[in-house]
């Protein structure tokens, strides 16, 4: 018997607007950054395309700003705009996207920074230095095609 709630849950919860939409959003700018990064003339191995899709950071469009965009307003439509789940998604959206954009990206310029110092100081006096990950943050217009995405999709969902 509670095996067969557990199925109808897990089915229940692939069938909610709120979760296909916000899985959409994710699946859809993922797919998005590959194809991207080869309509503009870059080259990469298959196995780069690979990570693009999978784990790299960074990239258009803002999957960050997508998946929580897609998750807000597919809320805003099932819950409405005064209900507390709203009110709770907004405000983790604005900081999801805050950090998309600012916190992630200032690092990776820190990182570069420091990268570029540590190259200067191997070739000057000779010591070891590990290079830094240079985490890629979101331009504002991966993360307004993130949103703009995340909205349409969710909007899709809820509307057709």
């Amino acid at each position: 018997m509670a095996l067969s709630a557990n199925v109808g849950s897990i089915k229940a919860l692939f069938l909610n607007p709120i979760f296909l939409s916000t899985a959409c959003a994710l699946c859809i700018a993922q797919i998005m950054k590959p194809l991207i990064f080869i309509l503009s003339g870059r080259r990469g191995k298959a196995r780069d395309l690979i990570e693009i899709t999978m784990w790299r950071t960074g990239g258009m469009p803002s999957s960050h700003a997508a998946v929580v965009s897609a998750m807000s307003t597919s809320i805003a439509f099932t819950e409405g705009i005064a209900s507390n789940l709203f009110v709770f998604s907004f405000w983790f959206m604005l900081v999801v996207i805050r950090d998309a954009l600012g916190v992630r990206r200032a690092a990776g310029v820190q990182a570069r920074a420091l990268n570029n110092l540590g190259k200067q100081l191997v070739e000057k006096i000779n010591i070891n230095f590990n290079l830094v990950k240079e985490i890629q943050g979101h331009t504002p217009l991966e993360v307004v095609v993130g949103i703009l995405l995340g909205v349409f999709i969710a909007a899709g969902f809820s509307l057709l």
